[in-house]
């Protein structure tokens, strides 16, 4: 009998992978927050998902945190900030050895829920794919791109991505997620700040070209720092080449309306703004400013350019 794939996060993503993996007949149902939530799901025909323009429902299943099912495959799809909080409130139900996609931008919230749940088999993934939500229980495709998934303890891929094949979702299993995850956390704080400030999407830094080649220098810099050079590489340039897959309309929604950015929990733990160094990162002189000692290099230029991109950014 096929594994059902619970979701946590009816979100954009959350929502995209939902309506996909039951279009291809995978099992598949979305844990919603509470009764009201789960009550107001029901009361339509289900999720809706809109390619180019044409709109599908797909009438996939829901339940609350305090079902009786046992979850044996769990796609964490919330934001960084929610996912160690949410997964927590599931664990009377999870299933011994059970499977947890951590769809999740950055670094530092995978590490706390393995450790929070270290009987389960955590996967990191990352997606460059674009989705909005332009209703209630509706996604818009936005953005085709790529989705990396990978464990740093074990190169085996899992039998399960034929699901994913079948899905028609593009991806690939990565013996170096880590690599990707960093990359992706790069990319992310390079482009979402200059957008907002600018309110533009990402195509438009190209006519910021300054602002985009300091802060990918910096970011590179501190990347160097961290001992991820992999990640660095060529970031200036896909940075300017504007992929749709690394800007959301989330980030533009979150800084108009003064909710919690992304990127305090997209950080790894030791490198949490305004800018400790990471513990990896050796205290050479050149990493340090006077008066701020154990301070990475790049760390303290970046927090204070995204103070001013973004009032509501919490970096205390």
């Amino acid at each position: 009998m096929p594994t059902t794939w619970h979701i946590l996060g009816a979100g954009s993503l959350g929502t995209l992978w939902a309506t996909r993996l039951a279009r291809a007949g995978v099992p598949v149902r979305l844990i919603l927050r509470n009764k009201e939530r789960l009550e107001s799901y029901q009361a339509g025909p289900g999720l809706t998902l809109v390619e180019q323009g044409v709109a599908h429902i797909y009438p996939v299943g829901a339940e609350t945190p305090d079902s009786p099912e046992p979850i044996h495959r769990l796609l964490v799809a919330c934001k960084a900030y929610d996912a160690p909080r949410a997964v927590a409130q599931l664990q009377h139900r999870l299933a011994p050895h059970a499977e947890l996609i951590l769809l999740q931008n950055g670094l530092g919230s995978q590490d706390t829920v393995a450790a929070q749940q270290p009987h389960a088999h955590c996967i990191f993934a990352s997606s460059t794919e674009g989705a909005f939500r332009d209703g209630e229980w509706r996604v818009v495709f936005a953005g085709h791109g790529y989705t990396w998934l990978g464990d740093a303890a074990s190169p085996t891929a899992p039998p399960w991505l034929d699901d994913l094949h079948a899905a028609g979702i593009p991806h690939e299993w990565s013996d170096d997620i880590l690599t990707r995850l960093w990359r992706k956390l790069a990319l992310n704080c390079a482009v979402n700040p200059l957008t907002v400030l600018h309110q533009c999407r990402n195509g438009g830094l190209q006519a910021h070209p300054r602002e985009v080649a300091t802060l990918c220098t910096e970011l590179a810099e501190l990347l160097e720092y961290c001992g991820q050079p992999a990640a660095a590489q060529d970031l200036h340039a896909e940075v300017q080449a504007g992929d749709p897959g690394h800007c959301r309309q989330f980030f533009l929604h979150v800084s108009g309306r003064g909710q919690p950015a992304p990127y305090r929990n997209q950080l790894p733990a030791g490198l949490r703004l305004p800018g400790c160094r990471p513990p990896s990162v050796a205290r050479a002189p050149s990493a340090r400013r006077a008066g701020a000692p154990g301070r990475a290099v790049g760390v303290p230029r970046i927090a204070q350019r995204l103070r001013h991109a973004l009032p509501c950014l919490p970096v205390s």
